[in-house]
């Protein structure tokens, strides 16, 4: 059975958060392509050499948000706090296509109460 888009991603940030690479590589696709502030259009080798393995940075991690916007596109907004104290929030843009993560566009919103 085929999950969801939205289960594939929820699926991918359990096993970033427990670090669970063999599990979370099935969930890539080989094209996939990752874009943030701080990436532009990495591929999954890079993806998994440079993002995966930083979950050690977080102290709590939560998804308040992961909403379907179409057949193949998830929105999740996502809230952390980091080791340091500071907590962020997110959004990221997820394409998943038969079941595999294609495409990921981080989207960053900044410290929570943080005033401008």
């Amino acid at each position: 059975m085929m999950r969801s888009p939205a289960d594939v991603v929820e699926a991918a940030f359990r096993y970033y958060w427990s670090q669970d690479r063999e599990a979370a590589l099935a969930l890539y696709a080989e094209d996939f392509s990752f874009t943030s502030p701080q990436d532009d259009h990495i591929d999954k080798a890079a993806f998994l050499e440079r993002c995966f393995p930083t979950a050690d940075r977080f102290v709590e991690h939560r998804l308040p948000h992961v909403v379907p916007a179409g057949e193949e596109l998830v929105l999740v907004h996502y809230e952390y706090e980091l080791t340091t104290g500071d907590r962020h929030r997110n959004v990221e843009a997820i394409t998943v296509r038969d079941g595999l993560i294609r495409e990921v566009q981080v989207f960053f919103g900044g410290r929570v109460g943080a005033r401008g």
